[in-house]
């Protein structure tokens, strides 16, 4: 009988654990992209400008993506390619230098010039504060996927669709583009196993270094 009540207990703490850490999480959220939109509008405006006097089409780029139990949402982001990349990445397919379902290549020629710039400050991911506010993302969590790159997901991969994607995570200030998509998505179930509330302000915090510059970029 002591036994089971033991568990009992430590069901109902974990229970009132995961509810304080979803609390404060998503205060933080609030808080943080109100904050981040705000100080950082003066960036946000110049940024803006400088995408529309680089290259013809809209500053904001909207793509669905896969969030919180697969529930698609869409995601911003300040356009960084031409208006036709869609329609160009199929010729760079032989390109790909990233394993798995997901693209990318270091030297794309979609990229503009500004893109190249707001890409390798990370700057081009703020919109997503939005996204964050609206609750759709969190400031820490996978980083969302698009919707055919999830059907191509082994099963141990949907994991990541327990939780909001995010910001940043662990794949995000430990290499991004140097590190290959199963290794990726190994750190992905890490961060959501592990995750916790000092974790999460660490990440945050590491991710700030991003800002001026990360080599793993593109």
């Amino acid at each position: 009988m002591e036994i089971n009540n033991s568990k009992k207990i430590d069901v109902v703490n974990n229970k009132e654990n995961k509810l304080v850490y979803n609390f404060l999480k998503r205060t933080i959220d609030i808080i943080g992209s109100l904050c981040g939109l705000i100080l950082l509008s003066p960036l946000l405006v110049v940024v803006g400008m400088l995408i529309r006097l680089d290259s013809k089409g809209p500053i904001i780029f909207a793509q669905k993506r896969v969030g919180l139990n697969g529930k698609e949402f869409k995601m911003y982001k300040f356009r960084s390619m031409v208006v036709n990349a869609e329609e160009l990445k199929d010729k760079l397919k032989e390109n790909n230098e990233m394993s798995g379902p997901m693209f990318k290549m270091k030297d794309d020629p979609r990229i503009t010039r500004i893109g190249k710039f707001i890409r390798k400050t990370s700057i081009d991911e703020l919109p997503q504060l939005v996204n964050v506010l609206k609750g759709d993302m969190s400031l820490v969590g996978p980083r969302p996927s698009l919707p055919k790159e999830v059907k191509s997901f082994e099963t141990w991969m949907l994991k990541r669709l327990e939780v909001k994607p995010g910001l940043t995570c662990y794949w995000q200030v430990m290499g991004r583009n140097s590190i290959d998509f199963e290794d990726w998505m190994k750190l992905d179930i890490k961060y959501i196993n592990e995750r916790n509330f000092l974790l999460d302000i660490k990440l945050i915090l590491k991710t700030f270094v991003l800002l001026f510059g990360d080599e793993n970029a593109n």
